[in-house]
């Protein structure tokens, strides 16, 4: 279930209240500051830390940078 876009412009990271971007393919809204991504569970956001997954440095784990 697609997030609605006006929603995605309001939501912020709860740690730093920077800007989260949707990884549609994940369902997953990631902090880069925080190197978390919280995850999208039946069209509802989980916007709590214990439940946010960890970037880690490795490429493969890592969300695609956003185009220019």
């Amino acid at each position: 279930m697609p997030i609605d876009h006006r929603l995605l412009e309001l939501l912020v990271c709860p740690l730093c209240k920077g800007p989260l971007e949707y990884q549609r393919d994940a369902e997953e809204l990631i902090c880069r500051a925080d190197r978390l991504a919280y995850p999208v569970r039946d069209g509802l956001v989980v916007m709590l830390e214990s439940q946010a997954r960890s970037l880690s440095d490795s490429p493969a784990n890592q969300a695609p940078n956003p185009p220019p």
